[in-house]
C-alpha cells in the first residue's frame, strides 16, 4: 500500500521505536526529578533565610537555577545567593558520563555579610578536598587539623585558635555533617560559601545550623 511498509515487519524497526520512546520518557523524567530536587533545595532555603524578596533564574534549560535571596535589614547577611546544578538525567544516552564527570548534583550557597569577618577559616569533608575544584586559595598559609565529623573524616583550616575553635563548635553542636561538603569563611571577600550535595527535603535540615552559626563569627564591637 505505502512505499515503505516493509518496515513495520523490520524488527529494528520497532527496536528503533522503543529506544527513541525510552529517550523521550528519559527527557520528561529527568526534568521533572531535577525540577522537584530545585523546588525542594530552594523552598529549604527561604524557609532558614526568610527573605523579603527573592529571584529565581532558569540556567540552560535543564542544567540548573540561580536564586537571589534579599534579606531583612537587621539580619547580619546582607545578601544570599544560591546555586544548583544538577546531573543530566534528562539525557539517559548521558546521564552515565554525567554521574562519572561530576559524580552528583551541586548546591552552592554564598553569604555577603554586612561587617567584616576577622579571619579565614575552611571545615571540609576530606573526601571532597580531593576532588580537583575543591582548592582552597590560600591554604599554604593556614594552619590544618584533622577531624572527624559524623562518620567521615573532615579538615579544619584556620588562622588562629577562635577560628578553629568556632568550627570545631558547630561540629561539636551538630555531630551529623549530612550533605554538607564545605564550609568556608573568606574575610577578604566579606563573604562565606557552603556547598552541599543537595537531597530532597535535607537542605533545611544541614543548612539551618550553619546559617545560624556564621553571624557568631563577626567580631564584637568594642566599647567606646
Amino acid at each position: 500500500m505505502f512505499e515503505h511498509d516493509y518496515l513495520v515487519s523490520e524488527p529494528l524497526f520497532w527496536l528503533f521505536l522503543a529506544f527513541t520512546a525510552v529517550l523521550v520518557w528519559g527527557y520528561y523524567w529527568g526534568g521533572r526529578k531535577n525540577r522537584s530536587l530545585y523546588l525542594s533545595a530552594f523552598n529549604g532555603l527561604v524557609d532558614v533565610i526568610k527573605p523579603v524578596d527573592q529571584t529565581f533564574t532558569n540556567i540552560g534549560g535543564l542544567i540548573g537555577y540561580h536564586g537571589n535571596f534579599v534579606t531583612p535589614k537587621g539580619s547580619p547577611v546582607e545578601k544570599v545567593e544560591a546555586t544548583i546544578t544538577f546531573l543530566a538525567r534528562q539525557s539517559l544516552l548521558y546521564l552515565p558520563v554525567s554521574i562519572l564527570i561530576r559524580k552528583h548534583d551541586r548546591l552552592f550557597v554564598t553569604l555577603t555579610m554586612r561587617q567584616p569577618l576577622k579571619e579565614e577559616g575552611h571545615l571540609i569533608e576530606e573526601k571532597y578536598s580531593r576532588y580537583r575544584r575543591a582548592r582552597i586559595t590560600n591554604e599554604a598559609r593556614l594552619n590544618r587539623e584533622p577531624i572527624r565529623w559524623g562518620d567521615s573524616n573532615w579538615i579544619v583550616y584556620y588562622e588562629s585558635g577562635r577560628m578553629r575553635d568556632q568550627l570545631k563548635k558547630l561540629t561539636a553542636a551538630h555531630p551529623d555533617p549530612g550533605i554538607l561538603r564545605h564550609i568556608a569563611v573568606v574575610p577578604d571577600q566579606k563573604k562565606c560559601f557552603v556547598f552541599m550535595i543537595p537531597k530532597k527535603g535535607m537542605v533545611k535540615k544541614y543548612f539551618e545550623p550553619v546559617y545560624r552559626w556564621i553571624p557568631l563569627l563577626i567580631p564584637p564591637k568594642k566599647a567606646a
